[in-house]
């Protein structure tokens, strides 16, 4: 059956359909406002990572269904049923088709409250759509047991309609089929554990049953390509076996197809139930037929043998004999796990041996990569999948166990077959369980340390390949590791490999998302190596690589990353026997290994990431936690750090930077240019009282400006999303730790929305893109041939993260994934233009707003300096403090020489501060020298009155002042160091001196014609001696240039 989602609509990911799940085309399907009026998410199936794509999708993407968040408790259906029973006046005007999510145990407690549903109809019914996973036993392994719903069947009334799916395929025909129904509710429960969480299947696109109406709920579901009753196996069969469509239906019909007089019955529709038709299925050869229930204990009786025993008994005629084999949690998860034990107990009641279980292709190839929940392996498996989906089928499925180590760990299983039409489905989970058969081909272990803690190589076949992502040298990593695990690497003659990606790509690459991209890249080299085995050579892996990964880095990158990857991928060398303990204590003693258990789900929240470390739109309950319990989620500090220091650091002020950050006042913002001249140049006082703030002479101030609330407001409208709502923003380098925020504040406080966007983002977005000529400009602009375009697109259209999302209008990744993709805002840096010895608690800054029109005819602005115009007296500003070049000599009396070119002024400011104070305290000063440049002295001698004062009491010896655009010609500030060329040169090449010059850069070449001219010609030296004596006095800080472009652009001022 097909998706049917109106033309136009954003769906919620727009890579490969193989990379999404049969779960979450379920809730896809579910939640779309053509299907669903409202969604009702019950907090049980959020928990087992269901439902939180839905919420997600609500408030971000168009033509979703409300999503409606309720807690599971006794009674939990009434609310429901309240609903569909009175509506609303909205509901009477569009119908009101409710979708609710939970668990087994959730439709239990609910189970009663149902037989109060009104009628349905085709403008009023409840789906209930339930993922089979339930938590079982003391360690809370996750089993498909529906155990929970034994007694709960029997409480549905009679137009509540149940269906079972057990393949990818089968779940999402069904769930959609859910919805056609015009008598009757459904329940639907889908197999969670692993079929419908498996990324990497198909989806054929079959016409969809538009009518069903008139037909009966078993003939809708044989209309849609489904038995309601499905036989497998010997159709003259003494022995039948009947169960509830899910996995071990599926082992005992893998099993019955390859066993002789047996057959087995998978029950698909359980409600309502069709004796007459399960009448008509069983043979007249059978004797026996054995009914297999998940009950919670061994005294229960479960639903289905009722209802079979209701229907083949007679007492007219002899008849087959009925018997209950009751399935508890533990044996369902005992079977499951092994599923050859299940064959064995299905063939114990019949008089054959055991027909050989055949759970997966003999030609299949089964990969297995052990990591921890922080570690982003979406870009690997999408460089897996792209280089085998054309030819083979690919499957993936992810699991965790988040209590046998701390920070958890995650088993990627998989499982690369070949396409042959008409196989049978075997999920994942049985056909490569984790229980250490020694049956994997490729085994990889990015968590070096997870080798001391679980026994994870027994999961490999004897000679594979076993890679391990460590910087641990051989001996290092043989050191590492328990004297079992040693000896069975040697008994199973596994090779093992070792390279460190994190070092490589370090070297080779230096943005963070880049690294991490780096980093999945050289996974995947060395799994390619290792997989193709002796036909390998680089340049045959290298082709195949850039093949699929073409455009993310640059053919030299790519080439680079490569060599090293080949170079660096080396083969552990192992000694010929577990080495013998020489004395006690003489090795490292290692706790009993322990084994992986599945006990926790997490969920992709629109591209891959998972919510254990990734952005995740959220509810105010996350931000509720924060205050609630702060000692767990405020980051730690030193115990010695919060009892000597007078003013500890702020634990939640941008906990993600080494340096420390600061919450000052703004108190004086004035503007000390003309209002009629076309530069707004300001000054800005902050108040640093209670902060223990601390800055040297010369030291930058570093803002952490905000964008825009207007512009911030539109793009939320425009993108489609609740500024309100809250979203956690994992924190750089903070390992799982987030940030909880609302939208709004994410994107104007955090986010780096209208910065400049590097060639990658382009690459990064494409995929998002459902519109081809967009995917393919965007695709075409990250790749080394669209250097033109991107050229253009940033240096002469300036363009910004959000105007190239406006640009390419159909690429929408979701809220949470666009702001990770996008990146912090950095902290802009401002030389200080006060001293600390004469201001005391307070900061100074001297700023020019950047401002310019784009060819577009757009008005463009510098963020931060736009920020900074607009602070109000008494608002907060988060600063940090950045040490410069720019400091003062050592030596009081030696002279200094700065050179500043408009706000360039302003460490000269703190200077003079200084040196002024020092002369009121008695302190002999050397010479001070002051050239200042800019291009009206009326509108733009910035601090005149103080330079005049400065003047007038000595503490400047001489003033250059250049007003370039006040005489007949053009004066600047090289002109006036001429006038001092002889002072100059002797200052600097006799006395000691120190030159500085501060602005843009377009001077320098000029200033340093005439200091080179004034020592020829004032101290005798050449031309080449001169500019090798001032190259000298930069290795001793005494020519110091602090200089930037002159910007126009917003994306450094």
């Amino acid at each position: 059956m097909a998706i049917e989602v109106s033309p136009g609509t954003a769906t919620p990911s727009s890579t490969s359909e193989t990379l999404r799940s049969a779960s979450d085309l379920i809730e896809l399907v579910a939640s779309r406002t053509s299907i669903s009026s409202t969604v009702y998410v019950y907090d049980v199936a959020e928990q087992i990572g269901f439902g939180t794509l839905t919420r997600t999708w609500a408030s971000s993407l168009e033509h979703s269904a409300p999503a409606v968040s309720l807690q599971t408790r006794a009674g939990a259906g009434l609310s429901l049923v309240g609903r569909l029973s009175e509506g609303t006046s909205q509901d009477a005007v569009n119908g009101s088709i409710l979708t609710a999510y939970t668990t087994p145990a959730g439709l239990a407690a609910m189970a009663g409250s149902l037989g109060y549903l009104p009628p349905a109809s085709s403008r009023s019914k409840l789906v209930i759509q339930v993922p089979a996973v339930t938590p079982v036993g003391d360690s809370f392994a996750l089993s498909p047991t529906l155990a929970s719903l034994s007694m709960a069947f029997n409480l549905l009334p009679d137009n509540v309609a149940v269906l079972l799916s057990a393949t990818p395929q089968e779940s999402v025909d069904l769930a959609m089929l859910a919805y056609k129904f015009n008598s009757s509710h459904v329940v639907h429960i889908f197999d969670h554990h692993s079929a419908s969480r498996e990324v990497g299947h198909d989806f054929t696109s079959d016409p969809l049953v538009k009518d069903v109406s008139g037909l009966t709920v078993p003939e809708a579901v044989r209309l849609a390509g489904y038995e309601p009753f499905e036989l497998v196996g010997d159709r003259n069969a003494r022995t039948v076996f009947i169960l509830m469509n899910g996995q071990l239906a599926l082992i005992a019909k893998a099993w019955a197809s390859r066993a002789e007089g047996v057959a087995v019955v998978i029950v698909r529709v359980l409600r309502p139930w069709d004796a007459d038709e399960l009448q008509k299925l069983i043979p007249s050869s059978v004797e026996e037929v054995h009914v297999f229930d998940d009950v919670p204990n061994e005294t229960s009786q479960g639903p289905l043998f009722v209802d079979v025993l209701a229907s083949l008994y007679d007492p007219s005629t002899p008849g087959p004999i009925v018997r209950a084999q009751r399935v508890t949690p533990d044996k369902a998860t005992e079977f499951i796990s092994y599923p050859a034990q299940f064959a064995a107990h299905l063939a114990s009641f019949t008089d054959q041996a055991c027909a050989d279980l055949r759970l997966e292709s003999t030609t299949s190839t089964k990969l297995l990569f052990l990591s921890t929940p922080a570690n982003n392996l979406s870009f690997f498996h999408q460089l897996v999948t792209d280089t085998f989906s054309n030819a083979i089928c690919t499957g993936r499925l992810t699991t965790y166990d988040v209590f046998s180590r701390a920070g958890g760990i995650t088993a990627d299983r998989i499982v690369l077959s070949p396409r042959k039409g008409g196989d049978e489905f075997i999920p994942i989970s049985l056909a490569f369980n984790l229980n250490g058969n020694g049956l994997t081909d490729f085994v990889c272990i990015l968590e070096p340390n997870l080798l001391k803690s679980h026994s994870f190589l027994g999961h490999a076949k004897p000679g594979s390949a076993v890679l391990v992502i460590t910087s641990w040298s051989n001996a290092e990593l043989l050191e590492n590791l328990p004297a079992e695990v040693l000896e069975l690497i040697l008994q199973s003659k596994l090779r093992l490999y070792t390279i460190d990606a994190k070092s490589i790509a370090s070297k080779l690459v230096t943005v963070s998302a880049t690294s991490h991209s780096a980093q999945s890249l050289i996974l995947y080299l060395a799994f390619l190596r290792l997989y193709l085995g002796k036909v390998s050579n680089e340049a045959v892996v290298r082709k195949i690589a850039q093949g699929v990964a073409y455009g993310v880095f640059s053919d030299d990158v790519f080439a680079k990353i490569s060599a090293h990857t080949w170079a660096e991928l080396l083969q552990v060398k192992l000694p010929r026997e577990v080495p013998t303990p020489v004395a006690e204590g003489s090795t490292k003693s290692f706790p009993a290994l322990r084994r992986f258990e599945f006990n926790t789900i997490a969920v992709d929240t629109g591209d891959g990431e998972t919510v254990y470390n990734g952005s995740k739109v959220s509810s105010w309950h996350d931000a509720a936690k924060h205050l609630l319990f702060p000692s767990v989620f405020t980051p730690p500090l030193p115990t010695s750090a919060i009892e000597v220091e007078e003013f500890p650091q702020i634990p939640s002020l941008h906990p993600e930077l080494p340096e420390r950050t600061y919450l000052v006042t703004c108190t004086t913002n004035r503007r000390l240019t003309p209002l009629d001249y076309d530069r707004n140049v300001f000054h800005l006082e902050f108040d640093t009282e209670g902060t223990g703030l601390k800055y040297a002479i010369g030291e930058a101030l570093g803002v952490h400006g905000w964008n825009d609330e207007q512009e911030v407001l539109d793009f939320c409208a425009w993108y489609g999303v609740d500024p309100d709502r809250l979203i956690a923003i994992p924190i750089a380098q903070g390992g799982d730790k987030m940030h909880t925020r609302t939208i709004f504040q994410a994107l104007q406080q955090h986010i780096n929305l209208f910065g400049e966007p590097p060639k990658s983002f382009y690459t990064s977005l494409a995929p998002y893109a459902t519109k081809s000529v967009e995917k393919l400009a965007l695709q075409f602009i990250g790749s080394p041939e669209g250097s033109s375009t991107f050229k253009k697109l940033n240096e002469k259209d300036t363009v910004t993260f959000a105007e190239v999302l406006q640009r390419y209008p159909s690429a929408k990744p979701g809220i949470e994934t666009l702001c990770e993709m996008v990146g912090e805002t950095k902290p802009r840096h401002y030389s200080i233009a006060s001293a600390q010895s004469v201001v005391g608690n307070r900061v100074d800054l001297l700023v020019v707003t950047v401002e310019w029109i784009a060819p577009s005819g757009k008005s463009r602005y510098g963020q931060c300096t736009r920020y900074l115009a607009g602070l109000k007296i008494g608002q907060k500003v988060t600063v940090s403090i950045k040490p410069s070049v720019m400091k003062l000599p050592p030596d009081d009396k030696q002279p200094i020489i700065m050179a500043g070119l408009g706000t360039g002024a302003a460490p000269f400011r703190a200077f003079l501060q200084h040196r002024a104070w020092l002369s009121q305290q008695g302190i002999e000063v050397g010479p001070t020298y002051y050239y200042f440049g800019s291009r009206h002295q009326h509108q733009e001698y910035l601090y005149g009155e103080e330079i005049e004062a400065y003047i007038l009491d000595g503490t400047i010896t001489k003033a250059g002042l250049a007003f370039s655009r006040d005489g007949p010609r053009k004066v600047y500030i090289q002109h006036k160091m001429l006038e001092d060329a002889e002072t100059l040169a002797d200052m600097l090449k006799n006395r000691e001196g120190v030159f500085y010059l501060c602005g843009p850069t377009w001077p320098v070449p000029d200033v340093y014609e005439a200091l080179v001219g004034a020592l020829v010609k004032k101290q005798g030296m050449t031309r080449e001696s001169a500019g090798e004596f001032l190259e000298g006095l930069k290795e001793e800080e005494r020519y110091v240039l602090e200089v930037s472009p002159p910007t126009t652009a917003p994306y450094s001022t």
